[in-house]
């Protein structure tokens, strides 16, 4: 019974320290993950664009070549066995927005952390975009075929060799969790 008790105690120590690391990464300075203003998720999908573009020259090409741009660029994820995690973001068209987003995501198994990132989708054929618009709640792997470009795929991405519905970049990973997943996000219009 007192091992069944100390156990209990730790998780939730440790469940307390996950939320409290979750806590400071929301409330640091740079935006992370709080409900922004429309004119606030403008200028971080800007930024977060432009540091993309820097960093991953596929990704400027994609933009060039696509019927719309998905950024969501302050993604925060935390867990401890169960996991949770949120952004907002803005749908371009032509370098304007035309909407915005959220993105949310449950898992469950072996995690333990906070983590924050960003992740664009590149959403090549008129077919994706009207899906994103008519589903009411686009989850990734269900719909359009999506291709999450990691640095190998981005440097064989020519003009010739695009096939998919959209292509996934996520960037900027910050914190205490290993790796960051879109499988199963569920993307949802929202009023700004």
């Amino acid at each position: 019974m007192r091992k069944t008790s100390e156990t209990s105690t730790m998780r939730r120590t440790i469940l307390r320290a996950l939320v409290l690391a979750a806590v400071l990464i929301l409330t640091q300075g740079n935006g992370v993950a709080r409900a922004a203003s429309a004119a606030g998720i403008d200028a971080d999908v800007d930024a977060a664009l432009m540091k993309l573009y820097e960093e991953q020259p596929a990704a400027k090409m994609l933009a060039r070549k696509a019927v719309a741009v998905l950024v969501f660029p302050n993604m925060v994820k935390a867990g401890f066995l169960v996991g949770a995690q949120y952004g907002e973001g803005a749908l371009l068209k032509k370098g304007r927005t035309v909407g915005y987003y959220n993105s949310v995501a449950a898992s469950y198994g072996l995690q333990a952390g906070a983590q924050s990132f960003g992740y664009v989708l590149f959403l090549m054929t008129p077919s994706a975009v009207q899906y994103l618009n008519r589903s009411g709640g686009w989850e990734i792997g269900v719909g359009p075929s999506v291709v999450v470009a990691d640095e190998g795929i981005a440097r064989t991405l020519t003009s010739t060799t695009l096939k998919s519905d959209v292509y996934a970049f996520i960037f900027d990973q910050k914190g205490l969790m290993a790796g960051a997943g879109l499988q199963g996000s569920k993307i949802t219009k929202i009023k700004k």
